[in-house]
């Protein structure tokens, strides 16, 4: 038999929502499982965002008490750090999100120190390995607030199993309590279960996966009752037959 899932409501791990339409922020702000909300440029640029700043400040006018990470979009480190600068000013609840690299590969890493011992709130984003989480715990641990994101969900796709990496990562940051992991790029819903069981600090999801999350602990033989049904009323609803 399989483990009796932990509900919604008892899950430890803090679940941020991950978009850029305002509409779809403003229904997850309602959300009493949401604590949080995360961004990124291609969310913005798949959302038809084009004022950068007036998107962010309209959406903090309006969910002024959450996390909110807005991420830098330069190529150039000194012009990445001015823009931190400058987005960090938006408001108290603002984490700047930096990638851990630039498009040259380029390391953010002595930037992200100088940000984080000025007091500002880091998210570091888009690492992959124990070597990227090693030093950018260097860099940010014992200073302002700060989240690391590590992909896992690319980790995966990638057809390595990213749990073990994870739970090293968590180990290593555990003594800086400055310090918070994401786990970014979830792909299904039990994602949020392994990020709760290996004690991870935060998971990023799309709506679509907040919405299942009341699904945690359903029995599964009404669930499967409920699935025939499904089946049934939509064939029903279609109309199918079969020649006698």
């Amino acid at each position: 038999m399989p483990k009796t899932a932990v509900t919604a409501d008892k899950l430890k791990v803090k679940v941020f929502a991950d978009g850029a339409e305002k509409a779809s922020m403003l229904e997850m702000y309602k959300n009493p499982l949401v604590r949080g909300f995360t961004t990124n440029p291609s969310l913005m640029r798949k959302a038809g965002v084009s004022d950068y700043e007036g998107f962010a400040r309209d959406l903090l006018k309006v969910i002024p008490d959450r996390h909110v990470s807005f991420e830098v979009f330069s190529d150039d480190l000194a012009e990445m750090e001015r823009q931190a600068n400058y987005i960090k000013t938006w408001g108290p609840n603002v984490y700047v999100k930096i990638p851990v690299t630039n498009t040259k590969g380029e390391a953010t890493y002595a930037m992200i120190r100088r940000l984080s011992e000025a007091g500002t709130q880091v998210n570091l984003t888009a690492l992959f390995t124990n070597d990227q989480v090693t030093k950018a715990v260097a860099a940010l641990g014992g200073l302002a607030p700060a989240c690391i994101s590590v992909f896992a969900g690319r980790i995966a796709d990638a057809g390595l199993d990213p749990l073990p990496m994870m739970q090293s990562m968590l180990a290593e940051m555990a003594p800086h309590k400055n310090l918070e992991m994401i786990w970014a790029s979830p792909r299904e819903p039990y994602n949020v279960m392994q990020a709760h069981d290996i004690g991870c600090h935060i998971i990023t999801a799309t709506n679509d996966i907040i919405k299942r999350l009341p699904l945690f602990g359903k029995d599964l033989d009404a669930y499967s009752l409920e699935t025939v049904q499904i089946f049934r009323q939509d064939s029903i609803a279609a109309g199918f037959s079969l020649p006698v």
